[in-house]
């Protein structure tokens, strides 16, 4: 028994996202590392082990995303639902910006795939994460590794790009303790915007691909400035109007909402010291009488996809 568990064991590593990227509202993320990991096998009634961050969420059965879109899709699919038994690993911080939920509802995809012998490739994967999200650039950067530029084209398909970007690009990620949920950080946002405010941030954010495939830190520092969703979500989160006071000195290039919030993702100069732009970091945060927990990391290639 215990060798036929094993061979039909399964294993998936999926990264944390961090969309918007400033400018690009609901159009570009990136996968950076940390990982959510999933090991399962078929048993004779569901049962999860969790470690890491957030444990005790990760290791509730009930209203467990993870397994509650693994039943839903095999429902949809009219297959047979396998009980699992669920080894998870998080390192991906929940409720906080990061593409918690991207990375739960992928994995519960990702095991309906294997378990229910569901026979789709990535893009019915990504397109179907991407219609349970209503965010296709958390999922298909979450999925498909690197830089994603993605939009919905139906209701369970979405067009993606995957951009490699050029050079490195050293990351730092501001986590407070307190979460905040995507509903309340939508319901700040007004219903119509300016043209100059639109234009702006097409702007940017076109300078902002360019800056990622040319190895350009130059056109970062201004690439990353929005008027669309930061500018309203600041008063949720106070890491970033302090972080942003930060920009182009200590070795900081820039400072944006990862998602919506509450997380603050930091672009470092890459001629930078890592070690000492964190410190500065730090620092600043305890002069405002803020706190934050800081994590080194770095855009990654891998995504779900890749094995």
């Amino acid at each position: 028994m215990s060798a036929r568990r094993s061979e039909a064991a399964f294993r998936i590593r999926l990264p944390a996202t961090s969309a918007n990227l400033g400018p690009a509202f609901d159009a570009a993320a990136l996968a950076f590392n940390l990982f959510l990991e999933v090991r399962a096998r078929p048993a004779k009634e569901f049962a999860i082990t969790a470690s890491g961050r957030d444990s005790e969420i990760c290791g509730q059965l009930e209203k467990h995303l993870i397994l509650e879109t693994y039943m839903e899709v095999l429902r949809a699919e009219r297959k047979s639902i396998v009980p699992l038994a669920l080894e998870i690993r998080n390192d991906v911080p929940i409720g906080k910006g990061c593409g918690s939920s991207a990375s739960a509802r992928l994995a519960g995809i990702a095991l309906a795939v294997r378990f229910g012998k569901v026979k789709w490739n990535d893009a019915r994967i990504v397109g179907e994460a991407s219609y349970r999200e209503h965010h296709p650039d958390n999922a298909s950067a979450c999925w498909l590794g690197g830089i994603a530029v993605a939009r919905m084209s139906s209701q369970r398909e979405a067009e993606v790009a995957v951009i490699t970007p050029k050079g490195k690009w050293p990351l730092l990620l501001a986590v407070p303790e307190q979460a905040l949920s995507t509903e309340r950080a939508r319901s700040v946002l007004p219903r119509q915007y300016s043209r100059a405010d639109t234009v702006t941030n097409i702007q940017n954010s076109m300078l902002l691909l360019a800056a990622f495939t040319q190895a350009r830190a130059d056109l970062l520092r201004s690439a990353l400035h929005d008027r669309i969703h930061q500018p309203y979500r600041a008063a949720l989160c106070p890491l970033l109007p302090a972080l942003k006071q930060l920009e182009l000195k200590d070795g900081v290039l820039g400072a944006v909402l990862s998602g919506a919030g509450p997380s603050v993702l930091i672009f470092v100069d890459p001629a930078a010291n890592p070690t000492k732009v964190k410190q500065k970091v730090q620092a600043h945060l305890a002069g405002k009488g803020l706190q934050g927990e800081l994590i080194s990391t770095s855009i990654t290639r891998r995504g779900g996809a890749k094995k």
